[in-house]
C-alpha cells in the first residue's frame, strides 16, 4: 500500500522562506529545514536562497554526500503537488494601471516642458547679445 504524504504547491512552499520557517523543494519533495539551518555546513544563506523554487539543481551541484542525502529524508514533510502549476501565474499589470502610468507620464511632460524651453530661450538671447556686442 502506498504511503500517503501531504501535498504542497510551490506557492505554499515559497511562503516559508525565513530563517525561522524554511522549506525547500528538492526532487519533488518538500523539506522543512528550519531546525537544521544553523547546522548546515554551507551556512543558512545557501539554503535560504534556494527557497521558493525547485532547488534540485542547486542541491545536486553542491555535491552532497550520501549521508547528507540520507539525513535530508528526516526533514521531508510532503511532496510537491504536480497537478498545480509549478510557478504561480502572476498578473503583470492591468490595462487600467498602464493607462494611469501613461497619464502620469503625459502630465509630467506637460508640467516640465518649460525648463528645456527656458534654457533654449536664454541661450538664444545670450547668443544674440554676444553677437551685437562684437559689432
Amino acid at each position: 500500500m502506498p504511503t500517503l504524504t501531504k501535498l504542497y504547491t510551490m506557492q505554499e512552499a515559497s511562503q516559508h522562506n525565513t530563517k525561522d520557517d524554511c522549506w525547500v523543494v528538492i526532487d519533488g519533495k518538500v523539506y522543512d529545514l528550519s531546525s537544521y539551518l544553523d547546522e548546515h555546513p554551507g551556512g543558512d544563506d545557501v539554503v535560504l536562497v534556494a527557497t521558493g523554487k525547485d532547488a534540485t539543481d542547486d542541491f545536486e551541484d553542491a555535491g552532497h554526500s550520501e549521508s547528507a542525502k540520507e539525513l535530508m529524508q528526516s526533514f521531508c514533510i510532503g511532496e510537491l503537488d504536480t497537478s498545480s502549476p509549478i510557478i504561480p501565474e502572476l498578473e503583470i499589470s492591468s490595462k487600467k494601471e498602464a493607462t494611469e502610468y501613461s497619464q502620469k507620464l503625459v502630465d509630467l511632460t506637460k508640467q516640465y516642458w518649460t525648463v528645456p524651453a527656458a534654457i533654449v530661450g536664454i541661450s538664444v538671447v545670450v547668443g544674440f547679445l554676444y553677437m551685437y556686442k562684437k559689432k
